[in-house]
């Protein structure tokens, strides 16, 4: 049963892996047709074509490799140009381009060069554009429609005593101290209604509280079954993880998480599905772009580590980059997890297929040939070039020939790949586990 639940699992994220490079391409066609650019072919993956069929003037087919898309637009490069410069192979690489190019040009007036900046961008934007629409409509049917795991007001742990939160082995033993919760009678189950007479409301922030006051008396107000009781509590002083406002662990620059003395009692909560509000889903798709935007920068060190791991004994990251082939072994594991519902299965899934999508917004926003973002770029800096003619009198300048950029697209492609291998290898040999 493990082994079909981790199949299905791979094949729902394979689906949606390959519905996102679909409407992500379709971010392009959309606005390349209306802006008059002819689009000979509308392709999903790479490499032999497994099916293709014409609808109008448009060939759409699915590819054998299904690492990315594509959209041919007619005519990226124009056709002629000053006379290329530098190393021969370069020469020859551009003129590749262009030679190709014209091959996709039936009707001179179509070209993808002669649209404005503003329509360049538009038809460039769109694909990342429509990722993130994906993956803000995931977020909010996961958190305002699913709902997820949350934190309630009730107490979900009660620890039996107080041990250093480093020690490997969290087993009490009789010479540990009692933990304060226990001690002053807090049982499972409990609802806390207020702390030192503040309503008690948001675990996540209020439980600042409890780590303000150590060895400080402060009351609980409970309802266990029904009944409100009293109880008083005294946090010990404890060294433990430094959490931020959103709760998560702090770490150091090490990648070690920071510790504190700070107020402990030992309680946990009791978490429960819950459905949020459109805001908090949104919020949620922000912190993940920034931290996605994160990792990109970081992204030469974290490739380091995931060579480390791969060729050597470190462990890999959790939180590292992975190619789809970790991405699938993660969902096989997710869709197989003892203990969890399916409606948790799911929701996890699509969380994944959601953090996907914004990896390949952010990804694709970067100012680099062959990314969006890099045909962004040029287009804007042909803008500003002619703004600043403009603004001197200056005749407008002849927009930039991106064919002669073809060489820069080459090498950044040779890397791309090169991460990619680097990723798939690493994912195959040392892959990212949930388990122990």
């Amino acid at each position: 049963m493990d082994v079909v639940l981790s199949i299905l699992g791979i094949l729902f994220v394979a689906l949606g892996i390959g519905v996102s490079i679909g409407l992500h391409e379709l971010g392009h066609f959309y606005p390349a047709r209306k802006f008059g650019v002819y689009v000979g072919k509308f392709m999903v993956g790479f490499g032999p074509t497994l099916w293709s069929r014409k609808f109008g003037e448009t060939e759409f087919g699915i590819k054998a490799i299904p690492l990315g898309g594509y959209v041919s637009l007619s005519g990226m490069y124009p056709p002629t140009a000053t006379p290329n410069r530098g190393f021969r192979l370069f020469r020859s690489l551009v003129q590749d381009a262009r030679d190709a190019s014209a091959e996709t040009i039936t009707d001179e007036s179509r070209t993808f060069y002669r649209l404005g900046t503003f329509k360049r961008i538009v038809i460039m934007l769109g694909g990342p554009v429509m990722n993130l629409l994906i993956a803000a409509v995931l977020y909010l049917f996961l958190f305002s429609g699913l709902g997820i795991q949350a934190p309630t007001t009730a107490i979900g742990s009660v620890a039996e005593c107080v041990k250093p939160i480093a020690a490997a082995d969290q087993t009490c033993a009789a010479s540990d101290p009692v933990a304060p919760a226990k001690a002053a009678g807090l049982q499972l189950g409990d609802t806390i209604v207020s702390i030192d007479g503040t309503p008690f409301t948001d675990w996540t922030r209020q439980i600042s509280i409890i780590r303000d006051h150590a060895n400080d008396p402060i009351d609980f107000v409970i309802d266990r079954g029904g009944k409100t009781l009293t109880l008083s509590v005294t946090p010990v002083e404890a060294e433990r993880y430094v959490i931020d406002e959103t709760g998560a662990p702090v770490k150091n620059a090490d990648g070690t998480y920071q510790t504190a003395p700070v107020g402990y009692v030992g309680i946990g909560p009791e978490y429960a599905r819950q459905q949020q509000s459109p805001a908090v889903a949104l919020g949620s798709l922000g912190t993940n772009i920034v931290d996605v935007g994160r990792i990109i920068i970081d992204l030469p060190n974290r490739l380091g580590q995931v060579w480390d791991a791969a060729f050597g004994t470190a462990e890999r990251d959790m939180n590292g980059p992975v190619s789809v082939v970790g991405v699938g072994r993660i969902a096989g594991e997710v869709a197989s997890l003892d203990g969890i519902d399916v409606v948790s299965r799911v929701s996890a899934l699509i969380g994944i297929l959601a953090s996907l999508n914004v990896a390949l917004f952010v990804f694709n926003l970067i100012p680099l040939l062959p990314l969006d973002g890099g045909h962004v770029a040029v287009a804007l800096i042909d803008w500003f070039r002619l703004r600043i003619a403009r603004l001197f009198g200056r005749p407008a300048p002849a927009p930039i020939d991106t064919a002669r950029l073809v060489p820069i697209t080459v090498i950044a492609s040779a890397l791309l790949i090169a991460m990619s291998a680097l990723l798939i290898y690493a994912d195959i040999v040392k892959p990212i586990t949930l388990g122990p």
